[in-house]
C-alpha cells in the first residue's frame, strides 16, 4: 500500500528546472531528432523502434515549458519556437491510415498548441486526426482496431480516443462521438476486470463482433496486469469522462486507480507487471508511475467525493516525490533523459531500465499539474 508524506519542499520546482535543462541539451545535441528510448542513457542509437508512435512527446514537453515560462521572456520564445518547429512536421501523419496511436501524436502537441492560441488551422489538423482514427472502428465489435489486426483491441486505445472526442465536439459530429463512446464502453466491458485490473489486448471475432479472449503484447501473460497498460486505462477513462460525463466511465477510472493504489509498493512505483514472477518484480517501470501520477491528478478533479479526490491527489504527490528523489538522473551527468527506470518492451529487450520519452513527458505533465498555474 502506498504511504504518504506532506513535506515536499522545493523538490518539484528544482526538478522542473532540471527537466528543462535536459530537454534543452537534447534539442541542441540532436537537432530535429525525435527520441524514443535511451541505450545506456543515450537517446540516439541504432536500436529498433518496434512501432513509430512516440514523436509527440518531446514537443509536448516544449509546449508545457513555454506555457509556464514568463510571458515575453527569452525562455518562453525558445520553448514556443521549438515546440512549433517540432510539432509542424507531425501534421502530415494526421491522415496516416496505419497508425492507431494518433492521440499520442496529436494530443500532446496540436491540442496544447490549440489551447494556447485557438488557431483554427491547428484545430483543423486535430479534427482530421480524429476523423482518421475513427476509420479504424470495427462496427461488429464496437472498437478501434489496433495495428496488430482487425480483431485486436488495445488498452492503449483509451489514450488515443480523446482525439476523436475532440474532433466530435469541434465539428458537432454525433457519429464521431458515438464511435468514441462505443470504443470506450467496449474497452470497459472487455479489458477492465472486476477488480479494476486491466488486460492489454482483447481478441474479437471480426464477423460477429464476439469478444473471444484476452491476449498481451507486453505483459507477463494474457491474464496479468501490465502496469503501463493499467496507467493508460486510468488516465484514458478519466479523459473520456471529461467528454462523456458518464458516471460509469468515471467509476471505471476509479476502479483502475484503486487497483493501482492497493497493489503498488509503498513508494508508489510499480513493477513493470503487477503479476510478474517474484524474481522479475524488482524491475519497475517509472513511465507507468509517471503516467499514473498525471492520471491521479486529473482524476482528483473529476470525482464528486472530496475525500476521494484528496486521496487521489495525495497518491499522485507521493508517486511524484519518489520519482524526483530516486529516479531523476541529476546525479548522472552523462545520462541524457530526465527519468531513468523506464521500460519500453521487456520481451523484445527494448528500453529496459532506461529513459523512455513518454515517461519523461508524463513526468513533466505531472510536475506541471502539481505546481499549479
Amino acid at each position: 500500500m502506498i504511504q504518504f508524506s506532506n513535506d515536499n519542499g522545493p523538490v518539484f520546482e528544482q526538478t522542473w528546472s532540471y527537466a528543462q535543462k535536459q530537454v534543452r541539451k537534447l534539442v541542441e545535441k540532436y537537432p530535429d531528432f525525435y527520441p524514443m528510448y535511451t541505450q545506456d542513457g543515450a537517446w540516439k542509437h541504432q536500436g529498433p523502434a518496434w512501432t513509430d508512435w512516440s514523436d509527440g512527446f518531446l514537443p509536448g514537453m516544449m509546449w508545457m515549458f513555454g506555457r509556464r515560462s514568463e510571458t515575453g521572456s527569452d525562455e518562453q520564445k525558445f520553448w514556443t519556437d521549438h515546440a512549433i518547429k517540432y510539432t509542424k512536421p507531425l501534421a502530415r501523419r494526421r491522415l496516416d491510415p496505419d497508425l492507431h496511436d494518433l492521440g499520442f501524436l496529436f494530443l500532446p502537441t496540436f491540442y496544447r498548441w490549440y489551447t494556447q492560441t485557438r488557431d483554427s488551422g491547428v484545430r483543423d489538423v486535430l479534427v482530421d486526426a480524429g476523423r482518421n482514427l475513427s476509420s479504424r472502428f470495427q462496427e461488429p465489435g464496437g472498437y478501434l482496431r489496433s495495428f496488430v489486426g482487425d480483431n485486436s483491441l488495445f488498452i492503449d486505445g483509451m489514450m488515443n480516443v480523446g482525439v476523436i472526442f475532440f474532433a466530435a465536439r469541434e465539428s458537432n459530429d454525433r457519429k464521431l462521438r458515438d464511435i468514441g463512446m462505443r470504443h470506450t464502453l467496449t474497452t470497459r466491458r472487455t479489458l477492465v476486470r472486476g477488480d479494476g485490473s486491466t488486460a492489454h489486448e482483447g481478441i474479437f471475432d471480426t464477423d460477429t463482433g464476439e469478444f473471444l479472449r484476452h491476449s498481451t503484447q507486453q505483459g507477463v501473460r494474457s491474464d496479468s496486469c501490465w502496469s503501463r497498460g493499467l496507467a493508460w486505462g486510468m488516465y484514458g477513462f478519466t479523459r473520456a469522462h471529461e467528454y462523456l460525463r458518464d458516471p460509469n466511465i468515471l467509476n471505471t477510472a476509479q476502479a483502475c486507480a484503486d487497483y493501482y493504489i492497493t497493489h503498488s509498493p509503498a513508494d508508489g512505483v510499480p513493477p513493470w507487471d503487477f503479476n510478474a514472477p517474484a524474481a522479475n518484480r524488482v524491475l519497475v517501470d517509472t513511465s507507468a508511475a509517471a503516467i499514473a501520477a498525471a492520471g491521479f491528478f486529473r482524476l482528483s478533479r473529476q470525482v464528486s467525493v472530496p475525500l476521494k479526490g484528496h486521496l487521489y491527489w495525495s497518491v499522485g504527490v507521493r508517486i511524484l516525490r519518489t520519482l524526483c528523489e530516486r529516479y531523476v538522473t541529476r546525479t548522472e551527468p552523462k545520462w541524457e533523459g530526465i527519468l531513468r527506470g523506464g521500460v519500453y518492451h521487456v520481451h523484445k529487450g527494448l528500453g529496459v531500465d532506461e529513459s523512455v520519452i513518454w515517461g519523461d513527458h508524463f513526468f513533466v505533465e505531472a510536475l506541471d499539474q502539481v505546481l499549479g498555474n
